[in-house]
């Protein structure tokens, strides 16, 4: 069968051509030492070697226009629940050409994905959470209090599933993470613009089939079940501007996913490794391999039978470890059913998706990447609040005073800013020396 599988590996593969052809075409001008390459086109040659290149390999994070017609997807977790530098745990952002910004689950990691993408946070108020595994949503905190701290001025809204019990629901899962975190968020208060500091948390059935969950802007997302663990795991659709995105999180291969995904461009569905991947690799005991890789997730043969009923315009297989001794095992078994276009996505892909084209590239990421400022002005903060969230007398009893080498700071800002911020520590010490 016809291979379309679109890997890592094409974007040095590229590098090399380009390379090999500018050699063929020109040479170094080693006489004159000017290091310009001069080909048989002269002074295009000389544009060639000092201009922007188009349709580059490579996405580098806002540096291209998004049409207003288009739809751009960045895998940002592509891993499993255990940890490793290559593939964070799942998660997947969506963009549109309209400005919205959606996440698909947040799991283990993802954060530092998204942040390497240098995206305002007050754009990523919206996450859409398939169920509560932790390698689907471990990295919550940090979208909800990084996030905060990195200038989210609005709050956090969150959609997810209902369980068979309140307890097993995603409300109920919001409400006590707060409750964990409880000393982070009080400690933050009046530091932080207010709003960022909350959740809004929409629940819904887990049962509804191609149920709308949101409805604004142009967009609807519509949610499916989905068959994983217990009651309680979803998958969904994101229609927009004629084009139609499908992200199944995790599942047994179920029949509500190969109708929620008919008609679609691009669908994201688990694909398990090989059953001895996981004898040899994973460790697990051959009965706990095959329960796990084929009765509660999806093996590649059950893959490519779903995407052979969906037949999309392009199929992304994802939650393994895309390693150069699996991807072969886990392609062959996709292609002994399934024939039309692939991707086995690896952390970073980013598909461009227009009514006419689906272009898959990498995103090249600076890792040591600041969050940018965001996109609302942020409230002052509220010096009354922050007041009353301090550690108790007997813990600031034991502070050292260094308000002698802080002043110098606070001068300096307070000029440099025209401000005349006081130094709370300082007040705290003179008092102290007043009893």
């Amino acid at each position: 069968m016809k291979s379309n599988l679109i890997r890592r590996g094409t974007t040095l593969l590229g590098l090399i051509l380009v390379i090999a052809v500018a050699y063929s075409l020109g040479r170094l001008d080693e006489r004159s030492g000017s290091g310009v390459a001069q080909a048989q086109g002269g002074d295009d040659a000389v544009a060639r070697a000092t201009r922007a290149q188009p349709n580059r390999d490579a996405y580098f994070p806002n540096s291209e226009d998004l049409g207003p017609g288009e739809m751009r997807i960045i895998a940002c977790g592509t891993g499993m629940p255990s940890a490793r530098e290559s593939q964070a745990a799942s998660c997947f952002l969506v963009e549109l050409g309209n400005g919205d910004k959606f996440l698909f689950d947040g799991g283990t990691g993802s954060d530092v994905r998204i942040g390497s993408l240098e995206i305002p946070y007050d754009l990523l108020d919206k996450i859409f959470i398939s169920h509560l595994h932790t390698d689907h949503w471990g990295s919550f905190p940090a979208y909800f209090i990084g996030g905060w701290v990195a200038g989210r001025t609005v709050p956090l809204r969150v959609w997810g599933p209902s369980g068979s019990r309140p307890e097993l629901g995603t409300a109920y899962a919001m409400e006590h993470i707060q409750k964990v975190y409880s000393w982070d968020i009080e400690g933050r208060t009046g530091r932080l613009p207010p709003d960022g500091g909350k959740l809004e948390v929409h629940e819904f059935d887990f049962k509804g089939m191609n149920q709308v969950v949101y409805a604004e802007n142009g967009v609807t997302i519509r949610s499916f079940p989905q068959i994983h663990s217990l009651d309680g795991s979803v998958g969904y659709t994101l229609e927009w501007n004629g084009l139609k995105f499908v992200y199944g999180g995790d599942s047994y291969p179920a029949k509500t996913f190969v109708v929620a995904a008919q008609d679609a461009d691009l669908v994201i569905h688990e694909v398990m490794m090989a059953a001895e991947d996981w004898i040899t690799k994973y460790k697990f005991p051959p009965p706990r391999a095959l329960e796990v890789g084929t009765q509660i997730h999806t093996s590649p043969e059950a893959f490519g039978k779903i995407m052979s009923l969906v037949k999309p315009r392009m199929a992304v297989g994802f939650h393994f470890f895309n390693d150069f001794d699996t991807v072969s095992s886990v392609e062959s078994g996709i292609r002994s059913t399934y024939d039309g276009p692939l991707t086995l996505a690896d952390d970073y892909l980013v598909w461009n998706v227009t009514k006419d084209d689906i272009r898959v590239r990498e995103v090249v990421v600076n890792e040591n990447a600041w969050p940018p400022a965001g996109v609302f002005d942020i409230p002052p903060m509220d010096e009354s609040a922050a007041a009353d969230i301090r550690p108790s007398d007997w813990t600031q009893s034991q502070a050292l005073d260094v308000t002698d080498v802080d002043q110098a700071i606070y001068d300096r800002i307070n000029e440099k800013y025209n401000l005349k911020v006081p130094m709370r520590m300082k007040q705290y010490f003179e008092g102290q020396k007043k009893q």
